[in-house]
């Protein structure tokens, strides 16, 4: 039966008032109208009949055709984040699949930066309808990642059924398996023969794999051979790591870089942390560690010779007024540098809690592109990893970088006599275009005099 042209005109008018008020793409009243033009005999239209008013937005409502419950479900489409400045792009690693269902906020997928990992939450709570990328596809700020489909809570069909999803596989092949297969046929027997007690198993589910002793030897009594592991498997980079290589085989390329070393006694900082570590945690709720004290005396000798924190730029050299030391710390997919800012006004507390607090972001693969960017000086502690010599590499755009090594206890000669003590091996790597010999060297031995004398930095003297 065909609808009035009365009536067509009123769900027209409505079709109009429903998008322009809920602007939703996907009316039911759409498939309706579509419906009527062809006629279709058992359409309900009844069901499109204006219900109570929509709460919500003051409207009116329509209630849904009893046909197109899948038109009325509300899907939204997800962008990525706005990445930093200084970045473009990066690769997507998915952490929910398809079908998944996700709470507002709740983490759907990471992208890995050059400089870090950026986590994209979930907008609302949903069911993942579509991935639009695939995993390990590069994206870039604001592409469509994936279709969300709205709801407060996963439905049973949703719901992942790990449970039940393997029993249907073993009936179906028990039922797959003929009669005279599953079970031994009596009749068959021989009247000589005794009837088996062994029950034959189908070839469907006898296992695929044999167990062999290690104890099994070879023919005729020979030993059995061991075979070698000679397999190898190849891993995609991590952008992470890629960036490190360019920047350190820029470095390279860049610099005329030069590295003077230098050997710390440790006992005067191990004598301090030993008689004030309590009162220091007790009052600042971290213990006072060795790279505070290496950070302060980075930026006591930086004020004192200021050319080891400037920078060649364009032709020119640039002084930095301000002491924003990188200090390295490992991650999960590489080394990263978060910075201090203005450590020349920090306090060793200062110093060891924002290094504490980076240290945890690392873990965690949660550091900030912000919490990276800048710097005019690095310090590496290869110590922490038992080296006790090496030449770290300047990270660019700065000029130098203090490489700290392990604590050893060794003879020194203190006073005329052979002492044990705890020593240190330092170096600093600079560039030589704008930094001489002379400056590097005054720098690095001015690092050793506060660190074997702290009161002389304390005092600022």
């Amino acid at each position: 039966m065909a609808l009035p042209t009365r009536s067509l005109r009123r769900l027209t008018r409505v079709l109009d008032f429903y998008l322009k008020s809920i602007r939703l793409e996907n009316s039911s009243l759409l498939c309706a109208i579509k419906l009527h033009e062809h006629r279709l005999p058992r359409v309900r239209w009844s069901s499109f009949l204006l219900c109570k008013p929509n709460r919500l937005y003051g409207t009116q409502n329509v209630r849904s055709f009893f046909t197109s419950a899948a038109l009325s479900q509300e899907f939204i489409d997800v962008e990525g984040p706005v990445f930093a400045e200084s970045i473009t792009e990066g690769d997507i690693r998915w952490l929910k699949q398809k079908g998944d269902f996700v709470k507002a906020d709740e983490l759907v997928a990471e992208i890995e930066t050059d400089k870090t990992t950026v986590e994209v939450p979930a907008p609302r709570s949903g069911v993942l309808a579509e991935l639009l990328v695939n995993d390990g596809d590069r994206v870039t700020a604001k592409q469509l990642l994936y279709r969300l489909k709205l709801t407060s809570e996963p439905s049973s069909s949703e719901e992942p059924i790990e449970s039940d999803a393997h029993e249907p596989v073993k009936q179906e092949a028990a039922e797959d398996v003929p009669k005279s297969e599953a079970q031994p046929a009596k009749e068959k027997a021989k009247p000589s023969e005794e009837p088996s007690t062994k029950v034959a198993v189908p070839s469907t589910l006898k296992p695929q794999s044999q167990i062999i002793p290690l104890s099994t030897e070879g023919p005729k009594g020979q030993a059995a051979g061991i075979t070698g592991g000679r397999t190898e498997y190849r891993v995609k980079i991590n952008r992470m790591r890629a960036r490190i290589a360019q920047r350190l085989k820029d470095a390279q390329n860049t610099y005329a870089m030069l590295t003077t070393f230098n050997e710390v006694d440790m006992s005067a900082i191990f004598q301090m942390r030993k008689k004030h570590n309590e009162a220091f945690q007790k009052k600042h709720g971290v213990k006072l560690g060795l790279m505070s004290p290496f950070v302060k005396a980075a930026a006591y000798a930086l004020q004192d010779q200021p050319i080891v924190n400037a920078v060649i730029d364009e032709g020119e050299i640039v002084y930095r007024q301000f002491i924003d030391i990188s200090v390295a710390v490992a991650s999960p997919k590489g080394l990263v540098v978060p910075v201090l800012r203005n450590v020349e006004t920090m306090s060793f507390a200062d110093v060891e809690k924002s290094i504490a607090h980076f240290a945890e972001l690392a873990k965690g693969n949660k550091l900030a592109i912000e919490d990276m960017e800048g710097g005019t000086f690095t310090i590496s502690n290869g110590g922490v990893f038992g080296s006790l010599f090496g030449t770290p590499i300047i990270n660019p755009p700065q000029s130098a970088i203090l490489g700290m090594h392990a604590i050893v206890d060794k003879p020194a000669a203190v006073d005329g006599k052979v002492e044990i003590r705890p020593m240190m091996y330092i170096c600093l790597t600079y560039d030589h275009r704008l930094i001489d010999g002379r400056e590097a060297v005054t720098f690095l031995r001015t690092i050793k005099s506060v660190i074997e004398n702290p009161v002389v930095m304390l005092l600022g003297l």
